[in-house]
Parts: structure tokens; C-alpha cells; sequence
């Protein structure tokens, strides 16, 4: 009897171990978090947003010359004032020359055809009087006159073109401003119209700027109101600039996929080129709620808050959309009213309908005991 008992109680336990290792252990629950929490209530808040920017002349010109030819003189360079009249430039003149003195020698003949053809029919008109000739010769004649009158204007006009082409040999300035690029050096064959210099005309200026797609109707709608737009050039400790929306670019430059702003500046002294700060303030919206940045969190692209449940102290995630910053704080234009409870420290360690407590400062109690004693026992400890 006895072997086949203990048998028996062998099989038994074998099997209770089999059993055993063959259950899975529950998970453990998780860890009741100590959370920071705010309760939401209605603001006034408005921000700001600063673009990079660079001073810029409201026109900026091209000069070239009207004909082609070799350069040979050139005489001013980068950053040198120009004056209306003032010689820039200077092209070979010995084709245009030689081409002016083939107009004149047309015009020489022309005119010699003209005195040949008026004295004819001066003869001819004679002869007619006394009826030597036939009307249809001395309309012959007239015909001929009119031809080298038309020929000696023709002649004439080509005299004059001619002489504006010399003179375009020279390239003078017709405006004021600044030499901003020298786009073709001395020995250079240039074609009529290839630029030559780049002149900044004297005038209101513009600050230029550039932002993204997602900024740009909101650019549109406060460019054009007063005091939306300040510009605080950089190393200058002079008072912002007022300026105002000027022109708004239709397309996105296609490497930076940016759009381009140019601000009215007036006739503020700003030096060309230089750069600035440009601030574009927010108006203010009333009844908008704000959350500390660290209430956030971005998970699969969406920007997400915990709600507080006070009553089961859990926690669940509601999705909001942020209008902007304000100084350290997000601005919240939908996805939350006043009133909720929502945790602002202790965010990314949070799972849904997680069992959560306030967080309490150490020594939070004692120090509240120690106010509610009467002064007399305070002091004797």
C-alpha cells in the first residue's frame, strides 16, 4: 500500500506544478502619479510673431545701354552715389560714329536729289505756261519732286537716329540712388540692353521678409492696420519703426517654399541692406483659454492634453488645437472650456484612465499645522 500511495501523491503534485507554470500572471496596475493641475478659466491674450528682415530700396533699377558694343570705361563702382546726368559708362563709339557719317552723307545726297528735282520742275512748269509741254510731263516732273522730298525726310530722320545712337554710347544716369551691383566689366561685348550697373533709387524704403504658408493670411488681415507692424533694426538703439503691408507675393518661392512680404517703411534713414527685426503683433482676443507649454504633449502629429476626472481622479487625453504662444504659455483655440482640470506637469508618464493624485510640496502639512497654532505655543517651539 504504502509504495502506491506515494506514487499517487507524486503524480498529484507534478501535475499541481504543471498548472502552475502554465497560468500567466496578471499585470500589475499602474502607479498612482503625483500630477500638477490647473483649472481652466477664460483670458485676454495676444503675441507676437519676429521675421528676419533686410532694409531694402522701394525701386531698384537695372541701367544698361540702348545699343551694343564693347565697354571700355566704367566709372563708378559699388556703393558710390549717382547723380541724375552723371556719366556711368562708356562704349566704343567708332561704329555708331562711322554709322552717323553714313546717314549724313545720305542726307548730303538727298538733298543734292532734292535741289535737282525742284529746279526741274521749276523749268518744266515754265514750259507748260507757255504750253510747250504736255500736262502729263509736268505731273511726271511734280511726282519726281515729291519723291526727293520724301527721300530728304527719310534721309533726314536717319541723321537724327544716328545721333541719338552715338550718344547712347554713354551711359548716363537719369535718377538718384545708390550702386548697389556692377553686373559687366570693362572689355565686355554687351548687347543692347544687357544690364550694367544696378542702382537703388533715393526714396521710401521697405523692409523685406519672408513666411511660411501657414502665416500668410494672417499677415493679409493685420498687415494693413497701424501698429501691427514694428521694425527694430539690429545694433540700432532707436525706437521701432512703424511700417505697413505693402505688397504680399501671389507664389511661394519654390527652394524655400516661403512666401514674400515687403513692408512700407516711408523715408525712415535706414541704411540699404541692413537688417532688422520685424515684429508682427497679434490682436488681442478676449475669453481664450492658455496653458502652460508643459500641459502639452504631440503624439501621432496632434497636440493632446489630460483632462482631470475629480470625482474617480483618472485621467483621460482630449486633443486641442494651439492658436500660438503667449510669452511661455500656449494659446488654446479649440478642444477645451473653462472649467476643466488639466494637468500641467507629469504629462508623458500618463496612460488613460490612470489613477493619479495632486501633488503635494513636502512639508506642506506640517506648515499648515504649524500656522493654525496659537502665537504663544509657536513661538515656545
Amino acid at each position: 500500500m504504502r509504495p502506491s500511495f506515494t506514487f499517487v501523491a507524486a503524480l498529484g503534485v507534478t501535475a499541481v506544478m504543471g498548472l502552475s507554470a502554465c497560468s500567466k500572471s496578471e499585470p500589475a496596475p499602474d502607479p498612482v502619479r503625483a500630477v500638477r493641475t490647473m483649472t481652466l478659466a477664460p483670458v485676454s491674450a495676444g503675441g507676437s510673431y519676429e521675421y528676419a528682415a533686410e532694409v531694402r530700396a522701394r525701386t531698384e533699377t537695372r541701367l544698361g545701354f540702348r545699343v551694343g558694343g564693347k565697354l571700355v570705361k566704367r566709372s563708378v563702382s559699388i556703393g558710390e552715389r549717382v547723380r541724375p546726368g552723371q556719366v556711368l559708362a562708356q562704349l566704343d563709339p567708332q561704329d555708331l560714329k562711322l554709322g552717323q557719317d553714313s546717314a549724313n552723307a545720305q542726307m548730303a545726297s538727298a538733298q543734292a536729289n532734292l535741289d535737282l528735282a525742284q529746279a526741274d520742275f521749276g523749268r518744266y512748269k515754265e514750259l507748260r505756261d507757255k504750253e510747250f509741254i504736255s500736262a502729263a510731263e509736268l505731273e511726271r516732273r511734280e511726282a519726281s519732286l515729291k519723291s526727293a522730298q520724301a527721300q530728304w525726310r527719310q534721309a533726314q530722320a536717319q541723321v537724327a537716329v544716328q545721333r541719338n545712337q552715338t550718344g547712347y554710347a554713354a551711359l548716363v544716369s537719369d535718377v538718384a540712388g545708390v550702386v548697389t551691383a556692377v553686373e559687366a566689366e570693362p572689355g565686355a561685348v554687351l548687347a543692347a540692353g544687357a544690364p550694367v550697373l544696378r542702382v537703388a533709387l533715393d526714396g521710401p524704403r521697405d523692409a523685406v521678409f519672408s513666411v511660411p504658408e501657414d502665416k500668410v493670411e494672417l499677415i493679409r488681415a493685420v498687415g494693413s492696420q497701424p501698429g501691427s507692424l514694428t521694425v527694430l533694426p539690429w545694433g540700432d538703439k532707436a525706437a521701432p519703426l512703424p511700417a505697413l503691408l505693402r505688397e504680399l507675393s501671389a507664389a511661394a518661392d519654390p527652394v524655400t517654399r516661403t512666401f514674400l512680404v515687403k513692408a512700407d517703411l516711408g523715408a525712415a534713414p535706414l541704411r540699404l541692406g541692413q537688417t532688422a527685426t520685424l515684429r508682427v503683433e497679434l490682436p488681442r482676443s478676449a475669453g481664450i483659454i492658455k496653458l502652460p507649454l508643459s500641459a502639452l504633449k504631440e503624439e501621432q502629429g496632434r497636440t493632446t492634453v489630460w483632462l482631470l476626472d475629480t470625482q474617480n481622479m483618472t485621467v483621460r487625453q482630449q486633443v486641442v488645437q494651439i492658436a500660438g504662444a503667449d510669452g511661455n504659455e500656449a494659446v488654446v483655440s479649440a478642444g477645451l472650456v473653462p472649467g476643466q482640470v488639466v494637468v500641467t506637469a507629469g504629462v508623458h508618464v500618463l496612460n488613460p484612465g490612470q489613477k493619479v493624485k495632486r501633488f503635494e510640496p513636502q512639508g506642506a502639512p506640517a506648515a499648515a499645522a504649524v500656522a493654525a497654532l496659537p502665537p504663544a505655543s509657536a513661538s515656545s517651539k
